[in-house]
């Protein structure tokens, strides 16, 4: 119905024109003195005739609507076969533009698609090139103990963490077929990511609370531990003072926990969007915004929950909620 009345408004012209034609007759047939019945025969016939071909013209109109409806759901690729399935000299010149517009639309995706390839083969070079580097450094930083030694080791430290998230970054939308699922001991997760984060524990003079949960949970481990070590990254770069907490709630929820200078109350729904750096990254220059959107990415991405819970000048509290899976007791 919606569609006939759009069709009577955009031939509303020509309806008239018809209408003022037959009246036009009607008229000169009047003037002439003759009959009713000669007047109005002719009138109907002409009327009869002209819904007829109305309603031919809605029904073809109908059809071409239908037709560009399936056009509008179909891949660019398929088009082509849709069209010379179903010739339609009338619009021929118009489905030539569409497929030529299609042709150029699918280059362009293939072109795209291949130049992100590319892209990401580089960083997933260039990644494991800088690693060589990186642990040459580390070594040599591990063989002396001094205040520049540690310091040095702490930021090359963090380098190593954002070329783990430029990857991290990059790979988020790639194949599935990334993800490993097995039982993995947070233990063994959390036991790993301290010590990697150990030299900033003590620099900051920060108390770590940590009992082992002994715990065992379905998950990838690669995966799982990139968002643990962020969350501990994050406790630590925004606490000066105080301590880090983790622990597990009902046997099902994972809490990192800190006394750091916390998150504003107006910045919490957001702290998961792509680039939100709040007030804290406003003051904090080096903020991406980036590390808790792909912590949220991911859990989303191994079924697990995360929440963040925040208070300005008190602290922060993240879980990541396991509750959907098995867990088990170690």
């Amino acid at each position: 119905m919606k569609f006939l009345f759009r069709y009577l408004r955009e031939h509303l012209h020509l309806i008239l024109m018809q209408m003022l034609f037959v009246c036009i007759f009607m008229v000169i047939f009047c003037l002439y003195h003759l009959p009713v019945a000669a007047i109005l025969y002719p009138a109907g016939l002409c009327l009869f005739i002209g819904i007829l071909f109305f309603a031919v013209s809605v029904h073809k109109t109908y059809k071409k609507h239908e037709k560009r409806m399936v056009i509008r759901t179909l891949h660019p690729a398929t088009m082509c076969e849709f069209f010379q399935n179903d010739p339609n000299m009338e619009e021929e010149d118009y489905e030539q533009i569409l497929l030529q517009v299609c042709r150029e639309m699918q280059m362009m995706e293939d072109r795209m698609a291949e130049s992100e390839k590319e892209m990401m083969d580089y960083f997933t070079v260039w990644v494991h090139q800088i690693k060589t580097p990186i642990a040459s450094m580390q070594l040599h930083l591990n063989t002396e103990d001094s205040p520049l030694s540690r310091r040095l080791a702490s930021d090359l430290l963090h380098i190593e963490q954002y070329v783990e998230m430029a990857l991290t970054y990059l790979k988020l939308d790639a194949d599935a077929s990334d993800y490993v699922f097995r039982e993995v001991s947070l233990d063994d997760i959390l036991k790993e990511n301290i010590r990697k984060l150990r030299r900033d524990f003590i620099m900051k003079k920060l108390n770590l609370h940590y009992t082992p949960v002994g715990m065992m949970v379905v998950s990838d481990e690669k995966w799982l531990s990139f968002v643990i070590e962020q969350i501990l990254s994050n406790a630590l770069k925004y606490t000066n003072e105080g301590s880090v907490t983790i622990s597990f709630e009902q046997l099902e929820t994972l809490c990192i926990s800190d006394t750091g200078i916390g998150i504003a109350q107006e910045d919490l729904p957001r702290v998961f969007e792509k680039g939100y750096t709040g007030n804290n990254g406003r003051m904090d220059k080096r903020a991406s915004g980036l590390g808790l959107y792909l912590c949220k990415q991911i859990c989303d991405r191994l079924g697990h929950g995360i929440s963040i819970f925040s208070e300005e000048d008190v602290g922060t509290m993240v879980r990541i909620n396991f509750s959907h899976i098995n867990l088990t007791k170690m």
